[in-house]
């Protein structure tokens, strides 16, 4: 068990300083929009989720509701379904219904690529990669919200451009080479522009899931994958 954990929160360590210098942006953010620095730590620990967190303290800043909340959280994050199932084929057998509750708490993006890459994963080897994770995102969402409210307004604000730059970081590469991620980026981009400055009646959580939504689904229709293209991935 010893040895697992620590051979989690090793390879882990890489992905702790990312999301430390990250989540310095998210916390800057949820602060610039009222939010306590208990709060802003508070998210990072309980939902460990980038997109979610931002979608997140943007509804709670425009005061949406607990429906309009769950219902993005449900759109943005859903892929994390798809990254559980894909994990599961790699848990051994000590990997009980209780473990698999909460070692699916850690499942990001980051943490899913290094444990996929496994030949076979352990409860504690996924709850020490998801410690060593989580705790420098919560205490970068630290820093980044303490020095918001420290900072000077000019500085704090460039700053919060982080997060963001992490996101064109992440759908960059994938839009170059397929047409169809471009295309969906393009759509999602331009409605997100139609529902700032023409649709304004309409919130920003369900403008959110009405562009996830509507540039997936196109996509979809305009470029499908083919079970042979699925087989090459």
């Amino acid at each position: 068990m010893k040895k697992d954990f620590f051979k989690g929160i090793r390879d882990g360590i890489p992905i702790c300083l990312g999301y430390l210098s990250v989540s310095f942006g998210f916390g800057i953010l949820a602060v610039s929009l009222g939010l306590s620095i208990l709060s802003a730590v508070g998210i990072s620990l309980t939902n460990l989720t980038s997109a979610g967190q931002v979608a997140g303290v943007g509804i709670i800043a425009a005061g949406g509701s607990l429906f309009e909340m769950a219902l993005t959280q449900l759109v943005i994050n859903i892929r994390y379904s798809l990254m559980g199932i894909s994990l599961s084929q790699k848990l051994d057998g000590n990997f009980n219904t209780m473990h698999r509750m909460i070692a699916s708490f850690g499942i990001t993006d980051e943490i899913f690529a290094v444990a996929v890459s496994k030949k076979s994963v352990s409860p504690f080897y996924m709850y020490g990669l998801t410690v060593i994770s989580a705790a420098g995102w919560v205490f970068g969402t630290f820093l980044g919200a303490a020095a918001g409210n420290i900072l000077p307004a000019s500085v704090s604000g460039a700053m919060g451009i982080v997060l963001y730059g992490m996101f064109l970081a992440i759908i960059i590469p994938p839009a170059k080479k397929e047409k169809g991620v471009f295309a969906a980026v393009l759509i999602a981009a331009a409605l997100s522009i139609v529902f700032e400055f023409v649709l304004k009646f309409v919130s920003g959580g369900f403008a959110i899931i009405i562009c996830s939504v509507a540039a997936a689904a196109i996509c979809a229709i305009c470029f499908p994958v083919t079970e042979e293209e699925e087989a090459e991935e």
